[in-house]
């Protein structure tokens, strides 16, 4: 345990005596919260939506009010008037303007003899999103005009009522899961993999056989460096992640002992999983052009940004082996909502599993390379 622990010292050394290398594998999760967090989790706002009124009548004057409530409460979007309609629709696809609502004639006379009245909207669907939150505005604007006056005593259709689990569910607290998952491998990558590839490069890794540090002793103190590099990580990112996203979690024991846990067990899952992908590896160059990569093929399929349920099956097979996964499936429970060690009790099991089974693999071949 001395030896082993010797090198564990070395490599903490060595890491703390680098304060750009645990500022950078802290920074780009960090980043990702605050950026992410906030271009992504707003909602579209001062939009511009022409207007062709071919109408000018008292019903065309209450969609005109609508759409004034709305520029003056929620400010989704502001209008501007046109005359002509073909001009509206050269504007909506050159992108002057996000959108264009046509009023057509006699729409007033339609509506006072339930002749079918119709709206045109014109959206530019190249932005989805843009384009959704008009549309939604437009369907909740049209619902309320189209609402009796008197509602009917008896229901005439079906009434779905949504109740909520939990509070109001910013997209930074979503993303947060994410980017402690994202620091730990990254914090891994760089402390563990880099670092572990240049002084096999450099010969330390033979160094330390002229001492009375066995095989077993130097692969071990490494894995449990690299290991205690993560759990670092992960710790600080919930800590200052929850913080920024205005989450008390970090102040109840009970979910900081689930979280520290959950932690525990991704970084043996994460590093073990390094350690297998660099142990035959000699080229330094190598776990630098990996890192990109590796980062695409497993933090996107695992449901960090984007439900499983919607991938294809093959990458949905992808996900299932994927230990990113499961440690923000974990993470999630946690912070979002709250499940308790029942919730992430599966989680835990595969993490732990998947990092003895690949550090048990990467050791005989870690020891064909001295």
């Amino acid at each position: 345990m001395n030896r082993m622990s010797a090198i564990v010292e070395r490599e903490m050394r060595k890491f703390f005596r680098s304060p750009t290398l645990m500022i950078m594998s802290l920074m780009m999760p960090i980043l990702q919260l605050i950026i992410m967090g906030n271009a992504f989790g707003g909602k579209i706002v001062g939009a511009r939506v022409a207007v062709v009124d071919n109408d000018h009548g008292p019903e065309a004057v209450k969609i005109r009010e609508g759409f004034d409530a709305i520029a003056v409460n929620i400010k989704t979007f502001t209008t501007v008037n046109y005359t002509d309609e073909m001009q509206a629709r050269e504007d909506v696809r050159t992108g002057k303007v996000d959108g264009a609502v046509v009023i057509p004639a006699q729409y007033s006379r339609r509506v006072y003899s339930h002749d079918a009245p119709r709206i045109g909207f014109v959206v530019d669907n190249s932005d989805q999103f843009t384009s959704g939150s008009l549309e939604g505005e437009m369907q909740a604007l049209v619902s309320a005009l189209s609402a009796p006056v008197i509602q009917p005593r008896v229901a005439a259709g079906i009434a779905l009522e949504i109740v909520e689990l939990y509070p109001y569910v910013g997209y930074m607290k979503f993303l947060l899961p994410a980017c402690i998952a994202l620091a730990m491998y990254i914090s891994v990558m760089i402390g563990g993999g880099m670092l572990y590839i240049d002084d096999k490069a450099r010969g330390v890794h033979e160094g330390y056989l002229v001492t009375p540090i066995t095989k077993l002793e130097l692969v071990m103190g490494l894995n449990l460096a690299g290991a205690i590099k993560a759990v670092l990580s992960g710790i600080s990112l919930t800590v200052i992640g929850s913080l920024m996203a205005g989450l008390g979690i970090i102040f109840h024991p009970e979910a900081l002992l689930e979280l520290l846990a959950l932690i525990l067990v991704t970084s043996i899952a994460f590093n073990g999983m390094m350690f297998l992908l660099m142990v035959r590896v000699d080229d330094p160059l190598v776990p630098r052009a990996m890192f990109g990569v590796l980062n695409l093929l497993l933090f996107y399929p695992s449901g960090a940004m984007y439900p499983i349920s919607a991938f294809p099956a093959w990458l949905r097979a992808l996900s299932v082996v994927d230990p990113f996964t499961y440690a923000i499936h974990g993470f999630k429970a946690i912070i979002l909502k709250d499940g308790g060690f029942v919730a992430i009790q599966y989680d835990l099991l595969f993490l732990f599993v998947f990092g003895m089974g690949t550090l048990l693999i990467a050791t005989p071949l870690f020891k064909r390379t001295l």
